[in-house]
């Protein structure tokens, strides 16, 4: 039968767990191969991409504003439905 040392301090066993972390656990570096088809795959955009989707901005506000508003409008009809069929029962 194993015993193990039991310590009434909770620091203690967070020092021993990260000491023993820190020995198990080594650094890895990827493959090369990897790294270079990830940097092909990830590019940043090109300035008129950039500029063209802030152009956009006004679109896209006037649809969030629309989603938000109707969001609104159902949250307040199923409000109204409850408030009226609570008051029935």
């Amino acid at each position: 039968m194993t015993t193990r040392k039991q310590t009434q301090n909770p620091e203690e066993d967070i020092q021993f767990l990260e000491a023993h972390l820190a020995g198990t656990l080594k650094p890895l570096a990827p493959p090369k191969e990897i790294v270079q088809r990830l940097s092909r795959r990830i590019q940043m955009p090109n300035r008129e991409k950039i500029t063209a989707s802030l152009s956009d901005w006004n679109r896209l506000l006037f649809i969030f504003g629309g989603v938000l508003s109707g969001m609104l409008l159902i949250i307040t009809v199923a409000r109204a439905f409850y408030y009226l069929s609570g008051r029935r029962g």
